[in-house]
Parts: C-alpha cells; structure tokens; sequence
C-alpha cells in the first residue's frame, strides 16, 4: 500500500520500521534472515528500473466507476464484486512495501465531497440491494484518521444497507503508536457497523512487542483482524517462515486469509516465484501439522480481472512467454451488471460459457540476492508508460 510522485517509487521507511531494522542489523546481522525479511520488503533496488512491458502489468485491473447518462467518474470507487464496494482514501503510506500494487500511481487524496459522493453511490438504487460490505484501502486509510471518520459518517448517513466496513493498513507494523485510544473511539461510535481490519504480516520478526499491543488494543474493541500478505522471494518462501507466521497468526488471533502469488508489475519481477513454487509451500502447508488446520490460507494470484485462488483445475495452459491462462468464476454479464463501465482487458477472454480467463505471468525460483541502491534515499529511475498488450 503506498504512491509515488511524479511516477518515481521513492524509498520511505518510517522511524519506527528504521528502529527495528537497525535494532535486527546489530542483534543478528545484516545477512541475517531477521534483517533481510525487512531490507528486502523496504530497501529500494535497481532492478525495480527495469521493465518488461511485454510481461508485467501496470496494476492487476482497472474497475473504476463511471456513472450516469455523462459517465461521471467516481473518484476513488472501484466495484469488482457484487457484496463489496472499495473505497480509496488516500494513496499515502507510512512507508513504502516495494512491491505495493499502487505504488507507480500518483499520491491521491480524496476530498470530503467525493467521499460523500461515493457513499451516496453505495447506498443508490444501483447498489443497495447488492452492496452490503465497504472496503476502505489505499494507501493506508488510518494515516488519515479524519478521512476514515468523514467516510464512515457519509456511510452511515447515505448508505444504511451497509453492514461491515473493512479498512486495509499496516500501522501495526509501521508505526503501532498510531493505533491508539482516539482511534478505538472512532469504531465504538459506529456501533452499527461490524468492522474488520485487513492487514499484512509477511515474517514472523514483524510481531515486535508494540505490534501485539497494537492489535489487542483493537481486539478488545471487537474489531476483527484479518492477514492477507504476498509470497516474496527471500522473505517467505520457505516451508519454516510460512509454519511459524501462521502459528504466530494464530496464536495472536488474526485470521489468516489470502496468500497471494506476488503480483507481476513493473520492475518488481525480483520479489516473485514461480506458481509452481507457491502451490507446493501450500501443498506442505496443508498436511504439515505444525500449526493449526484453522490458520491455513487460501492461495490465489491477483490478475489483470481481480482474484482467482488457484485450485486444482484453475491452470487451463502455458505459453511460450512465461504466461499461464486462469479460469476463473467471473461471468462477464455479472460484472458488467455490477460495473457498466467495465472494460475486459487485452489479456482477458470470455469462454463459450460466458466466463472469463486470463493470462498471468509467471514468476521464476532463481536465488533473490540483495543490490542496494547507491544511498539510503535513491530512487530507482522513471518508470516508462505502459504499452498495452496486442
């Protein structure tokens, strides 16, 4: 979760997060997975200069909204499912995951009037029988703590078949401080709402002592906790990492959700395995017996059409170019009933079922070795537009 500006990915890494590396360096030493779970999660590399417009995306879909007989754009409002509508706050971050989905994109705020439009979007004749959840991500939303209170007033206010608000962040591990008292109080006055909290632990050295205080703090308010984190390359894709992650998880009682195939966008191809890879960590995972059978993840790659778990049966075929062809459960007649503006990407077709596939690239198993980038604060170069797929 994270943004740029003016197209260049800067490296930014709070103090918090400095600490901690600093702290893992001296303890362990800087070769030390400890160290290296967090220099390659935060540390810019050169090789995020390097793009293969062939084979990488520039975001794994676009869904915005336009609405009305004009087509006005709803800023922020991104609709893929027929339950949940997305609410993007804020682009800004507390720090930067190298990797982030939208961090070649402009940091972008919403201003209170959009926020409000998009909430009398949600409870319209258009979604309020359907649209029963909000997801509100970025960025990370509770940087902005008076965004996350002026949104949840507005869904309260224009979209009363709302019932759960989930809000996406990492302050847990960023910046814990954060999540303090005033920011309780912000849920318990919305007692009509069930809020749940996505969040992103990648390694189990990111459960430090405030990060747990963090997430009991909530808890005790009865927000729900829930992980969702990519496989990355010399961070996690070992069968030990995953166990003790998941029991720590666990153990913590934050719900384990979505482990992702790291999404193939630009200059990020370092961090990525292959699918092959991630589908036998999960494999092992599943009959390891080394941690509950309730913290399993589902596995599941973000594609240019939005999720697709990777079940048995979901690989139809490879191409030449390190591309495998999905099937997945989206019916194009659904999603355009949900987003009339939806537009099937280059990479996408509709089978004689009226489901759609999609292309993925893979990712590769060779060694991730650590090139830092000439100073703490180097920025790898612009990145070039996107050419789109033929």
């Amino acid at each position: 979760m994270a943004g740029s500006v003016g197209g260049q990915f800067k490296e930014l890494i709070s103090p918090f997060l400095r600490r901690k590396m600093d702290e893992a360096a001296a303890r362990y030493g800087n070769r030390s997975p400890q160290y290296l779970s967090l220099a390659r999660q935060y540390l810019c590399d050169p090789r995020e200069a390097a793009v293969d417009l062939d084979s990488q995306r520039d975001r794994h879909y676009h869904s915005e909204l336009f609405t009305g007989a004009e087509g006005v754009h709803l800023r922020g409002v991104e609709r893929l499912y027929r339950r949940t509508g997305l609410l993007v706050l804020t682009t800004a971050c507390k720090a930067h995951c190298r990797w982030c989905l939208r961090g070649q994109y402009d940091v972008d705020t919403l201003t209170p009037d959009e926020i409000r439009a998009a909430a009398q979007y949600f409870g319209s004749p258009a979604c309020r029988d359907d649209v029963h959840e909000i997801l509100i991500t970025g960025g990370d939303p509770l940087m902005a703590r008076v965004l996350v209170e002026c949104a949840l007033a507005e869904i309260s206010r224009h979209a009363p078949n709302v019932e759960i608000v989930r809000i996406g962040t990492r302050l847990f591990m960023q910046d814990p401080v954060k999540i303090d008292e005033d920011m309780v109080a912000m849920f318990r006055a919305h007692p009509h709402l069930r809020f749940e909290i996505g969040t992103q632990f990648n390694h189990p050295v990111e459960f430090w002592p405030e990060t747990v205080e963090s997430l009991w703090r909530l808890q005790e308010a009865g927000v729900l906790i829930y992980n969702q984190h990519p496989l990355l390359k010399g961070v996690n894709d070992s069968l030990e990492t995953l166990e003790e992650l998941y029991d720590l998880l666990r153990r913590h009682a934050v719900e384990a959700h979505y482990l992702f195939h790291c999404i193939p966008m630009w200059g990020m191809s370092h961090h990525r395995t292959s699918v092959a890879r991630g589908l036998e960590l999960v494999n092992r995972l599943s009959a390891s017996g080394a941690f509950s059978g309730r913290a399993k993840p589902h596995f599941a790659a973000m594609t240019d059409i939005g999720k697709v778990s990777l079940y048995h049966g979901t690989i139809l075929k490879r191409n030449g170019e390190n591309e495998i062809l999905l099937r997945t459960g989206y019916r194009i007649a659904e999603r355009l009933g949900w987003n009339p503006s939806y537009q099937i990407p280059a990479s996408a077709t509709v089978d004689c079922d009226g489901f759609l596939r999609v292309w993925y690239a893979d990712g590769d198993d060779e060694p991730y070795e650590m090139r830092e980038c000439r100073d703490d604060h180097a920025t790898p170069a612009p990145l070039v537009a996107a050419v789109a797929r033929s």
